[in-house]
Order: structure tokens, then C-alpha cells, then sequence
């Protein structure tokens, strides 16, 4: 049997997104997922997994309604954030015929879902600093060949760290009514409360906010993220869900982590990642090797070295597994450390002294 031709043209010309784990690497320090150091202890109750979930469980949409302090009506759950994008695309853009406009660099599943959705990518350049402002997107829809139906802007941005400017937004979601403006706010936790856009969903029919409970609430292993946007919009992709996007144990434990003292913990936690950032940026700043450490919103580090392949290399031989962006558009020596623990985070530091003491 010859595979190639059961596989469609589109998916063998993919690319996947390569994940923390799909990456892999022999180690014990994990530090380039952008996890929490650890979670909580939650408890489920097995005695209904004998039965299907609802698509939409009232009490977990609910409970994140009132964390945004929106209407269960502009709250939709799904499999991570991951699985929004991807929703997104199959929703509202035509295959072949329509696209979406990303400015990299920025998250990678935003290409790979498209690619994986068959629909077409277009880019926005950023200026030197990898700044953006609405400017960038208008400028680059003058010389795209199809109609862009979304935009995705991360903010903070991963791996860069920037927020996306308020005005900035505004400015965007006014001159493009007719495009979808989704902002991911995956590390939104993290940053100033100014930066939180979804009270904009009751302004702006076109906005999509999407969330997820893995960084923050530290339960990337639940799976567990949301989409916030206009009633319509949501209606629209409930119409193409999967019939069980949220397993029962999920729902369970994330009604945990959105209750008071559930989000009392995440706050706490949020609050102790800022300070270790604090104190792991100053201690970089007085190594030789590190050439630049980009303003971080998020619980993570971009940090340019003088040789990043080599302090990729040196620490990943002991056991310590950072991501490099070293083929990322101007991202050469870059490398994004996730705030680890106090123990993970004095281990770095150990072993990039040692490395530059001994060179």
C-alpha cells in the first residue's frame, strides 16, 4: 500500500508543532514548557465516568463566567487553549480560500492549526525591538492575496514576554470590523491587570479572548482552556465542537482551582513566580555571556547569550531542559527559561557560573 496517497496533500506538507515533550529530552529539570514548579492536591469522584460529560458542564463554565466576571453565555470550554485556535479556524475560515495573519515570531500552533485546517497564513512584520502596534496588521493586509478572517495576537507573547498595547487593540478591532481579533492571554495571570481584554467582548463583536488554566493555575496536564467572546461567536463554535471536549475528572478539579481558595492559591503562586523572575533576571545580569534579557510579562525569560547552542548544550548535558528559539526570525543565541522552583532556578544559575568560570 502506497500511505502517501491515503494522506491529504495539505498534511503531508506539514510541519507539526514540535511541544515541550514532543521535543523531548533526558533530564530532571524541566524548564522549557513554561509549567508551574508544582500543583495542588485535588480530589474527583469516579463513580460517574460510566457516563458521557455534558459538551458545555454548567458549573465550570459558570465558575469561569464569574472568574471574568462575564456571562456564562460568552464562555466556551475546550481541551486547552490549544484546541480554541484550532476551533477558530475550522468556525470561521474557508479552507484554501481564506487565511489568518500572525506577526512571528509568536506561539507556533497558530501556523501549525492552520496548516493543519488547510486554511492560508500571511505575516505582519514587527518593528526592531518586536514591538507591535495595530499599524503592523493594517500595513501587512495591503499586500496579502486572500481574505484574512483572524488575526492572533498573544499577550503576553510567547516567547517574547511583550504585552500588546490597549489602545493599540482598540484601534485594530475598530478599523477591521469585519475580522476576527483573537487575543491569547494564556500568561495574562502574570501581568497587569490592565492587560486583562475581556471586559472589550461586550464592545467589540469581533474580539475572541482565549484562556487556559496550565500556566497560573498550574494544570497543564488537565487540559482544561476557554474561548470568551461574543454569544454569537460562541454559538457559532459549539456548532462545531467535539460532542466531549472536557473529560468529567477535568471538570472536577478545575471547578476546584476557580474556587475562592483555588484562585487564593493561584495568586499566591503568581506573586512568588514574579519575585524568583526578579531575582533570576538580576543574578543573569552579571554574567558575561548573557548578551540581552528581554522585558518579560510572563512566567518565563527570553534571554540572548553571546553563544546560546552552547549554553543550550552545556546545560542540557546536565540535565537541565531549556527551549531554544535559535531558528525563530530574530531569535539567534535566544533561549526561554521557564521560573522554575527556588531550587530549580538556583540550579541554572550553579551551572551557567560554572560554565563561565571555566571558559
Amino acid at each position: 500500500m502506497n500511505f502517501a496517497n491515503l494522506i491529504a496533500e495539505h498534511i503531508q506538507k506539514l510541519v507539526p508543532y514540535m511541544s515541550a515533550r514532543r521535543i523531548g529530552g533526558h533530564g530532571h529539570t524541566f524548564l522549557n514548557a513554561n509549567e508551574a514548579p508544582k500543583s495542588e492536591t485535588y480530589i474527583f469522584n469516579s463513580t460517574n465516568l460510566n457516563r458521557y460529560p455534558d459538551c458545555q458542564p454548567e458549573e465550570l463554565i459558570s465558575a469561569y463566567a464569574d472568574y471574568c466576571d462575564l456571562l456564562p453565555s460568552e464562555v466556551l470550554a475546550a481541551r486547552g487553549s490549544d484546541e480554541i485556535i484550532g476551533l477558530i479556524m475550522r468556525t470561521f475560515i474557508e479552507q484554501k480560500r481564506e487565511g489568518v495573519l500572525i506577526a512571528p515570531p509568536t506561539y507556533g500552533m497558530y501556523e501549525v492549526a492552520a496548516n493543519t485546517n488547510n486554511v492560508q497564513v500571511a505575516y505582519a512584520k514587527r518593528n526592531g525591538d518586536f514591538s507591535l502596534t495595530a499599524y503592523h496588521f493594517i500595513e501587512a493586509l495591503k499586500y496579502v492575496p486572500f481574505k484574512v478572517k483572524a488575526i492572533f495576537i498573544d499577550s503576553p507573547a510567547n516567547p517574547l514576554g511583550l504585552t500588546f498595547p490597549k489602545d493599540e487593540l482598540i484601534t485594530l478591532l475598530n478599523e477591521l470590523p469585519d475580522t476576527l481579533i483573537v487575543i491569547d492571554e494564556a500568561y495574562v495571570e502574570y501581568t497587569d491587570p490592565a492587560y486583562d481584554f475581556t471586559k472589550l467582548i461586550r464592545e467589540y463583536e469581533n474580539l475572541i479572548v482565549t484562556r487556559t488554566l496550565s500556566k497560573a493555575f498550574a494544570l497543564a496536564g488537565l487540559r482544561c482552556g476557554f474561548a470568551l467572546a461574543n454569544p454569537q461567536i460562541i454559538k457559532a463554535m459549539l456548532k462545531v465542537i467535539d460532542p466531549y471536549p472536557v473529560p468529567d475528572p477535568c471538570v472536577q478539579i478545575a471547578k476546584q482551582a476557580l474556587a475562592k481558595g483555588g484562585i487564593e492559591l493561584m495568586q499566591a503562586r503568581v506573586k512568588e513566580t514574579l519575585e524568583r523572575r526578579a531575582t533570576f533576571e538580576k543574578a543573569l545580569q552579571e554574567l558575561p555571556m548573557v548578551d540581552k534579557i528581554f522585558k518579560s510579562e510572563a512566567n518565563f525569560l527570553l534571554i540572548k547569550f553571546k553563544d546560546g547552542k552552547a549554553v543550550f548544550d552545556a546545560l542540557s548535558q546536565k540535565g537541565i531542559i531549556l527551549r531554544s528559539f535559535e531558528d525563530k526570525p530574530g531569535l539567534r543565541n535566544c533561549i526561554r527559561i521557564t521560573i522554575g522552583s527556588a531550587e530549580e532556578m538556583d540550579e541554572v544559575m550553579r551551572t551557567l557560573t560554572e560554565m563561565g568560570e571555566a571558559s
